[in-house]
């Protein structure tokens, strides 16, 4: 069993983190994050130290108590460096580009995916094959790179399709004569 709760989330220098009414705040160069604490842990700051621990000996309430402390690290991870994931797009004819708040994907279809890019996220497109999605909450930077890799997830035979660049695809052999 995991004891990851046990240990004090560091706060790096520029980041301002605050409990207020059930909130947790934090505040650093690249933005602010807020979530709602639940009433299962109890949750205090010292000095630079964020600590976490359970109310009671439940179940439930030690289940908490290290998803509490995960999503505490990644906010302050966020606010201070930022989360990235990377897609690159293979097969012919297939592109990316960015578009106003728009990411146009040309992946095969008969017309081009429009995806709108939602607020908080910035969307870069390097070369016409390779997309970088980035922001400062971990759960978003990744739902959206998901979003983007379900249009036309990566094929077997081929390896066609988009696929995250620290992804391997398990090639299947084709047809024998």
């Amino acid at each position: 069993m995991s004891r990851v709760g046990k240990y004090p989330v560091t706060v790096p220098a520029g980041v301002q983190v605050a409990i207020a009414g059930g909130v947790f705040t934090a505040k650093g160069k690249l933005g602010e994050l807020k979530m709602p604490l639940t009433d299962r842990v109890e949750t205090t700051i010292e000095g630079n130290l964020v600590s976490v621990s359970p109310r009671t000996k439940e179940s439930q309430d030690r289940m908490m108590w290290g998803t509490t402390r995960a999503l505490i690290a990644n906010m302050v991870k966020g606010v201070s460096d930022g989360f990235t994931k990377s897609l690159e797009i293979t097969g012919t004819g297939y592109r990316a580009a960015v578009q106003g708040s728009n990411l146009e994907i040309n992946l095969g279809f008969s017309h081009p995916v429009i995806y709108p890019v939602p607020a908080g996220i910035k969307i870069t497109c390097e070369r016409p094959t390779s997309i970088k999605v980035e922001g400062v909450d971990k759960r978003l930077v990744g739902q959206v790179a998901s979003e983007i890799r379900g249009f036309r997830p990566p094929e077997p035979y081929k390896g066609k399709g988009a696929r995250y660049t620290d992804e391997t695809i398990r090639r299947k052999e084709g047809k024998k004569k």
